[in-house]
């Protein structure tokens, strides 16, 4: 049977207490994601089917997105998916997390519009980041919800074209997907690799192969966002048996919520991490402090000074910090030129969480025009730039400094520039884990640490409006 797909979407993830709004030019210079339709076009050439490619914006997260900006990209998808009608397949890659001005939930909104524009009878698909939050009113406009597995996300190839297949198989009538959720009343950020949570993803890999169970995935939730939706739910699909679904997902949904003292993060404060750093003997890598609070990749601006600062306090020699967001700095530290002593005023610069600028003479010991990083994924890795970028010496430490605000990745942040990560004592990274994958492999060990910033995870302290906070941590046993 020849099928008519259609790839598209719109995401970023959206910290509603972040002071950055996010507009139609975050959107517009951001490239992290598109290779996630690369597995739809792959299946389209592989079985002979036609495949449009609409369009698909993503930005980095940040603070509620404008009206404006939703409302144009939203309706220019919408305008596409409408000039390639007919359609049997619609395969929409999402984030789950995205809020706009007037718009609490842009992906239920999303779906709820392309399901009125192609009528019930097209298969519609949506791929989310596992740092989502699940509406009932999503399942209900869509066939199949399918999610990342991995924190680190390495998996986002290998989840799209899950999601592919399966909405194949459902437009060509070979499955009937009917998708269940399970509220498990947790809100947290749960690691991948560490156990019990490795075991636990491995355990829904395993549900998948029991007759009937055609996807399962654990919603993690974001702790940033503030709707009612928040909070980990385990989406399973089944095909043609709702109850097998809502008895896999609440079976799923109860072993999770048994394990919620032991999958929850609880990072160190920054001086007790700086401490456990500095009495560990790295002989065989580098300590890796994760400055999650400065996060750009949940909303954070990524120029908070509070670690930088004590690093200099307390005279820690053999030390690097990527990377400091400062397009100032950066184009300071390129009029000065690599050699030259420089003075400047670092950081600080977005609001109280973000800490006081620091006022230090470097060295510009580098300069790249474009310091771009490398992602591990399923098939190769993904390219993101980080922008015109500096490395700067202050004292003992060596400090990253870029203009394109994003997340640590990759080992190229040091790397480029000629630093070896693995002959540090200490590497400080402006990330919650997405660094992981490349770092840990040179670690001695990797230590998530609490400063100060923009992303607490002392939940119960962030002044929510919208969230039920009949869950764990607020209350142990909402269950009772």
């Amino acid at each position: 049977m020849s099928l008519r797909l259609f790839g598209g979407g719109i995401a970023t993830e959206t910290n509603v207490f972040s002071p950055m709004p996010t507009g139609i030019r975050e959107f517009e210079t951001e490239d992290l994601g598109r290779s996630s339709f690369a597995p739809y076009a792959r299946l389209a050439a592989e079985r002979g089917y036609a495949y449009v490619q609409g369009s698909y914006d993503m930005a980095q997260p940040g603070g509620v997105t404008t009206r404006a900006a939703y409302e144009t990209l939203r309706d220019r998808l919408l305008q596409e998916i409408d000039d390639a009608l007919p359609l049997d397949g619609i395969l929409l890659n999402l984030h789950g997390a995205m809020v706009a001005d007037g718009y609490d939930d842009c992906e239920t909104d999303l779906a709820q519009r392309v399901r009125s524009l192609v009528g019930d009878d097209a298969r519609i698909g949506v791929l989310l980041d596992l740092h989502c939050d699940v509406a009932q009113a999503l399942v209900d406009a869509v066939d199949v919800v399918v999610t990342y597995k991995e924190y680190p996300h390495v998996d986002v190839e290998a989840r799209a074209d899950e999601l592919g297949r399966l909405i194949a198989a459902a437009a060509s009538g070979e499955i009937e997907p009917v998708t269940a959720l399970h509220d498990c009343r947790m809100l947290g950020l749960y690691v991948t690799p560490l156990e019990p949570m490795r075991s636990f993803v491995d355990r829904l890999s395993e549900t998948e192969r029991r007759p009937g169970v055609l996807s399962v995935s654990l919603a993690h939730g974001f702790p940033w966002g503030d709707s009612v939706d928040m909070g980990a739910r385990v989406v399973t699909v089944a095909d043609g048996d709702l109850e097998l679904a809502r008895s896999v997902a609440e079976e799923l949904g109860r072993e999770f919520f048994a394990l919620r003292h032991e999958v929850s993060m609880t990072p160190l404060p920054l001086g007790e991490a700086l401490d456990r750093a500095l009495s560990v003997s790295p002989a065989n890598g580098p300590i890796v402090l994760a400055d999650m609070a400065d996060n750009a990749g949940g909303g954070a601006p990524s120029d908070s000074t509070f670690v930088l600062r004590v690093l200099l306090d307390r005279g820690v020699e053999n030390a690097a910090l990527a990377m400091l967001w400062d397009p100032v700095a950066v184009q300071q530290a390129v009029s000065a030129g690599v050699g030259a002593p420089l003075t400047l005023r670092l950081g600080g610069k977005m609001g109280p969480a973000s800490g006081d600028p620091v006022d230090l003479t470097v060295v510009v010991k580098g300069l790249l025009s474009e310091l771009v990083q490398r992602w591990p994924q399923t098939r190769g890795h993904i390219e993101i730039s980080c922008g015109e970028s500096a490395w700067l010496e202050v004292g003992g430490v060596d400090v990253v400094v870029n203009s394109t605000r994003t997340q640590v990745l990759g080992l190229e942040v040091f790397t480029a520039f000629g630093i070896d990560p693995a002959a540090k004592q200490i590497l400080v990274v402006k990330s919650s884990n997405h660094f992981r994958a490349a770092f840990a492999p040179i670690a001695s060990e990797v230590i998530y640490m609490a400063a100060p910033g923009a992303l607490t995870f002392d939940y119960p302290s962030i002044p929510y409006r919208r969230l039920d906070t009949n869950k764990y941590p607020w209350v142990d046993d909402p269950w009772g």
